[in-house]
């Protein structure tokens, strides 16, 4: 009997066999893991066989089209619990079961990215290093600012906003917030004050942005929006790309307002080679790193595990997909 075909895509770090045993899912099927990123093309060539496929968070689109050339695909899973690049309406149309896992510890762990953006780029970490590296000791870049006293800005005060916020009033920073459904008991319960968005964005030092990307706020943040930043104020992005207009941003650094930035996210990931933004003035750039931490890709990895071998068993799938 021919054992079913299961595709793995999206393992940049080449760590999902390091944190859950594998033994028995290599026994039930053949499985390939897909280290590489692939899209178009490359893709359906990776998983035109394919009778099961696990994705690694969003980092393999499935569109209709690419879903309707897939005819002998029977079960599709990605870790954690949101997929913006799944269309789970049309594996749904076909009745094609869809699993998740657990995030795992991802809200704390993009909070902790959120700080070490932050104060790598107000202390100026990256050129500091450089001058040592070089030979030198000090410049005139290293008489720096202090966060505490200054205003922090958080858009969007949630599981990831509030952990932000509480470690800048621990710096002893002034917070505020805004979000298209803030209130001022909202905020209030965080220690925070809720302001406007034009407010925000002409009086905090840092602006920080912890928001879903859904039509309300894609494209929230472009030219007129960063005109009002202070000149030594730093935008930070660990949410989602789509919230900033890219362009927009290059063109304000270049211009001096904001002074700087710190993006963790970007429209096309991997960031092309060639792409402006990896040596873009007074912007510090980190590779999608929000989630990945160890217990993460544990979480990850047991999940894909223990959901395939659910499947292949033909017993209840651990965590099905719920449509958001």
């Amino acid at each position: 009997m021919t054992q079913p075909n299961i595709v793995i895509l999206g393992d940049y770090e080449r760590a999902l066999r390091r944190f859950s045993k594998w033994d028995k899912l290599d026994a039930l099927a053949k499985v390939t893991i897909h280290h590489e990123p692939l899209r178009d093309e490359a893709l359906y060539e990776a998983v035109k066989d394919a009778d099961g496929i696990a994705i690694v968070r969003d980092r393999s689109p499935f569109n209709e089209a690419m879903i309707a050339r897939l005819p002998k695909l029977k079960f599709l899973m990605f870790t954690g619990e949101r997929n913006g690049t799944l269309d789970s309406a049309a594996l749904i149309a076909r009745n094609i079961p869809i699993g998740v896992t657990p995030g795992g510890p991802s809200k704390e762990t993009t909070a902790e990215l959120t700080w070490a953006l932050i104060l790598g780029a107000s202390k100026r970490l990256v050129e500091e290093n450089k001058l040592i590296s070089s030979g030198g000791w000090r410049d005139e870049l290293s008489v720096l600012p202090m966060l505490a006293g200054e205003r922090l800005g958080v858009m969007g005060l949630g599981s990831i906003g509030s952990r932000v916020a509480r470690v800048g009033a621990a710096f002893g920073m002034k917070v505020v917030t805004w979000s298209p459904r803030m209130t001022p008991e909202r905020a209030a319960a965080e220690n925070a004050k809720s302001v406007s968005l034009e407010e925000l964005l002409n009086t905090s030092k840092i602006v920080t942005m912890h928001l879903v990307a859904g039509p309300g706020t894609k494209g929230l943040i472009s030219a007129d929006q960063l005109a009002l930043m202070r000149p030594d104020a730093i935008l930070v992005n660990t949410s989602r790309s789509a919230l900033i207009n890219m362009t927009d941003l290059q063109k304000a650094l270049k211009a001096g307002r904001p002074g700087q930035a710190a993006v963790d996210v970007f429209d096309v990931e991997p960031l092309p080679e060639n792409d402006s933004l990896r040596n873009t003035p007074n912007l510090l750039v980190t590779p999608h790193l929000g989630f990945i931490a160890e217990p993460i890709f544990e979480t990850f990895s047991k999940g894909i595990t223990q959901t395939l071998e659910a499947w292949l068993e033909n017993r209840s799938i651990p965590h099905p997909f719920k449509s958001q």
